[in-house]
């Protein structure tokens, strides 16, 4: 049984319900989801002309392995809304594998996620849920990694008004 901390976001849509579909299709399809974060709403990252996102991390115990879990994830971000058209753009749902385990993958899949210590939208919710957890490649708690983030995009509690 491996320990998943996924990423979730969506600017499109009823950006809420799409989160909540999403963290019941993960339970039903890939395993039991644990620990999860409050939402945050945050403006884009990478390409600025789009609405601002709701971001949430959450813990997974699935036995699945990476490749077989990114297959599913791939299906439930299709099954949610159609594919995002371009790299950092609008999607409905968007699901990243921050980490599993103690694992490193540097292939086609890349565990941890590359882009962890340079997001607060990443790091704000995953410091709720496992600030003291080891990032393997950097050696540093998500903690460690937030007080070191250069980061400036703005990162809220949602309010819950959609």
């Amino acid at each position: 049984m491996h320990t998943y901390y996924l990423h979730l976001g969506s600017n499109q849509g009823n950006r809420k319900e799409n989160l909540l579909q999403c963290m019941d299709l993960i339970a039903q399809n890939i395993g039991k989801v644990g620990e999860v974060s409050s939402i945050y709403e945050t403006e884009p990252w990478g390409l600025k002309d789009q609405p601002s996102f709701l971001n949430l991390a959450l813990s997974c115990q699935s036995a699945l392995a990476p490749n077989d879990l990114i297959v599913k994830s791939k299906a439930i971000e299709a099954q949610l809304g159609k594919p995002k058209e371009m790299q950092w753009g609008p999607r409905f749902i968007d699901i990243d594998i921050l980490y599993c385990d103690d694992i490193i993958l540097d292939g086609e899949l890349k565990i941890p996620h590359s882009q962890i210590a340079n997001r607060n939208f990443v790091l704000l919710p995953m410091i709720e849920i496992a600030g003291d957890h080891v990032d393997p490649v950097h050696q540093k708690t998500i903690d460690e990694l937030y007080d070191e983030c250069e980061d400036t995009c703005e990162v809220y509690l949602y309010d819950g008004e959609e």
